[in-house]
């Protein structure tokens, strides 16, 4: 296998795998994405994973646009296809499955039991994305107080998180 092919395995492997433990969507298995492309493979630092993410999360669609500009990072535009197609069609079959066995068990207790059980899953797997993330952008105070501004903002307003992107935009841009 060619040095680009390995590279390609293991974008291929390494996603279809975290695609099967996205319980809550994409943005649950932030962390395990930082794991295995910052300190698995040395693809990225830290800080650029950060701005890889907030990049894909500033442009519209789904949340899971950041494992495209990762593919896309590592391997061009075939590690961007790979490292997608690896994300969304495992799980994409696995809840195509899921919803036709649910069909078939509707209003069951033992259906009823793992699907509470899967809250407190996908929102722990959310929130470890939340600290990951945060502690990739605390580069200084400046970037500390941001990040729990916007946290703040976000928590307690219902104001539109745009607000926090052209703040945090000028921001970085006068200070950091």
């Amino acid at each position: 296998m060619t040095e680009g092919g390995g590279v390609l395995w293991q974008l291929a492997t390494g996603f279809a795998a975290i695609s099967l433990i996205a319980v809550g969507g994409g943005i649950a298995v932030v962390p395990e994405m930082n794991r295995l492309v910052v300190d698995v493979h040395g693809w990225m630092t830290d800080a650029r994973f950060a701005q890889l993410f907030a990049l894909a999360q500033a442009a519209p669609g789904p949340n899971v646009l950041v494992v495209g500009l990762i593919g896309w990072q590592v391997a061009g535009l075939t590690g961007m296809l790979v490292a997608t197609l690896a994300m969304t069609l495992p799980s994409g079959l696995l809840a195509y499955g899921f919803s036709r066995l649910r069909t078939r068990l509707a209003g069951s207790r033992g259906l009823r039991v793992v699907e509470k059980g899967l809250v407190p899953i996908a929102v722990g797997l959310i929130l470890s994305s939340g600290l990951i993330l945060g502690q990739a952008a605390a580069s200084g105070w400046v970037a500390v107080a941001l990040t729990l501004g916007s946290t703040l903002f976000v928590w307690r307003t219902d104001l539109s998180p745009l607000w926090v992107l052209a703040v945090g935009g000028t921001v970085g841009a006068l200070f950091l």
